[in-house]
């Protein structure tokens, strides 16, 4: 499987989860749009992260301030995902 694979499978994961948290329409969501803009304050993101740690049953880093839109958290949580399969 392909980075570009499994950050599209993690992409869809975390806009369906936007979906059923927020409200929002997977597809109003641009996956390279700042998030900050869509509405997402620190809290919401912060509420976010926990949200996507429950649902794939990992451990986010802490806080990384250049995470900005979706594609770049579905990036860090394909990173992650990768880390604890390899090292399971």
């Amino acid at each position: 499987m392909t980075t570009d694979t499994a950050q599209m499978s993690s992409l869809k994961e975390l806009q369906d989860l936007i979906h059923e948290k927020y409200g929002i329409e997977p597809a109003e969501l641009d996956p390279n749009a700042s998030m900050r803009e869509k509405g997402f304050d620190s809290l919401a993101l912060v509420e976010f992260v926990f949200a996507i740690e429950d649902h794939f049953g990992i451990s986010m880093p802490d806080d990384d301030p250049t995470i900005d839109t979706l594609a770049q958290l579905a990036a860090v949580v394909d990173k992650v995902r990768a880390s604890q399969s390899t090292s399971a």
